[in-house]
C-alpha cells in the first residue's frame, strides 16, 4: 500500500539516534537494580510481567538490527504518520515474541540489544528502507517509532514498579509530536488547537479554521497524559475531571478520537 500522505515534521537524525540509545539507558539501570518479586510483578499490560515487559524493551532495539539484516525493500509501504494506528494488528505477535524471549539473565540481554543496535546503524542513512510488521519504513521514520515504544512502555515500568526511571527529553518530544500529528492526520482541519507544551501543537477536526486571536477550541495537556490518552493508558473523561486536561469549545472533545494506538 502506498503511503497515505507525506511527512508533516522533520525529526534530526542524530538527536533520535542518541534519544533511543539514551531512554533504552536509563532502562536498562532501572531493570538492573529491581529484586526478582519486583520483575515478576504485574503490569497494566494485561498479563505480562515486569520481566515481559524488559524482554519486550529489550527487543525494541534488538529488532532495529534484525530488521536491518533484512534485505533491504524495493519500496516504502508504510508512512510515519500511519504507524501508530498499524500497531494494534500486531498486538498477538508482539505478545508471542516477548513470552519467547528468554529472560534468564536480563542484564545480558540489554547489553547485546544495546550493542546489536549500534553495530547494526553505524554508517546507514536515514533513506535505506527497512522491512517492519506493518510494511517497509524509512530508517529515519523507524527510529522515531522506537522512541514512542521506549516512551510509552518506560511509563508502564514506573506505573507498575514506582522505579521513577527518567525520561530522555528529545526521546519524549519525538514521541509526544509524533501522536500528535497522527491526531491531526486521523481527523485533519483546524477547528481543534490542541497544545502540548513544551512539544507541539497541532490544528485539527473539520470546522471553522482558526487564523488568528485566541482559538475558539482548546485542548491542552502535559506530553505524559497526552501520550497515556493516546496509547489508551487513560481515559479523557477522567484526566478531564482530575484537571490534567483543560479543553474549551463546543468542538474541544477529543474522547471519540482516542487511543491513536492499541
Amino acid at each position: 500500500m502506498p503511503p497515505a500522505r507525506k511527512r508533516t515534521r522533520r525529526y534530526d537524525s542524530a538527536k533520535t539516534r542518541a534519544a533511543v540509545l539514551a531512554q533504552f539507558a536509563h532502562v536498562r539501570e532501572a531493570v538492573g537494580a529491581l529484586t526478582p518479586a519486583q520483575l515478576d510483578g504485574p503490569t497494566r499490560l494485561g498479563e505480562w510481567t515486569v520481566r515481559d515487559l524488559a524482554a519486550h524493551l529489550t527487543g525494541v532495539l534488538s529488532s532495529t538490527a534484525r530488521r536491518l539484516a533484512e534485505p533491504e525493500p524495493a519500496r516504502r509501504e508504510l508512512a510515519l504518520l500511519d504507524w501508530p494506528a498499524a500497531t494494534a494488528s500486531a498486538a498477538a505477535a508482539i505478545d508471542e515474541d516477548t513470552r519467547a524471549t528468554d529472560t534468564t539473565d536480563l542484564p545480558a540481554l540489554f547489553a547485546e540489544a544495546a550493542a546489536r543496535y549500534e553495530a547494526a546503524l553505524a554508517g546507514v542513512p536515514d533513506e535505506r528502507l527497512v522491512p517492519t510488521r506493518f510494511g517497509a519504513m524509512t530508517v529515519g521514520d523507524f527510529l522515531v517509532t522506537r522512541t514512542v515504544e521506549l516512551v510509552v512502555h518506560t511509563d508502564d515500568l514506573n506505573a507498575a514498579t514506582g522505579a521513577g526511571v527518567p525520561l530522555d527529553r528529545q526521546a519524549l518530544a519525538a514521541c509526544t509530536r509524533l501522536l500528535a500529528d497522527a491526531l491531526a492526520a486521523k481527523a485533519p482541519g483546524g477547528a481543534v488547537e490542541v497544545r502540548i507544551p513544551p512539544f507541539a501543537v497541532v490544528q485539527c477536526v473539520e470546522g471553522p479554521r482558526h487564523t488568528r486571536g485566541t482559538p475558539p477550541n482548546v485542548v491542552e495537556t502535559d506530553p505524559l497524559t497526552w501520550i497515556r490518552l493516546a496509547t489508551g493508558r487513560a481515559r479523557w473523561a477522567t484526566e478531564r475531571a482530575g484537571a490534567r486536561v483543560g479543553a474549551s469549545g463546543e468542538r474541544a472533545d477529543l474522547d471519540g478520537l482516542l487511543p491513536l494506538m492499541g
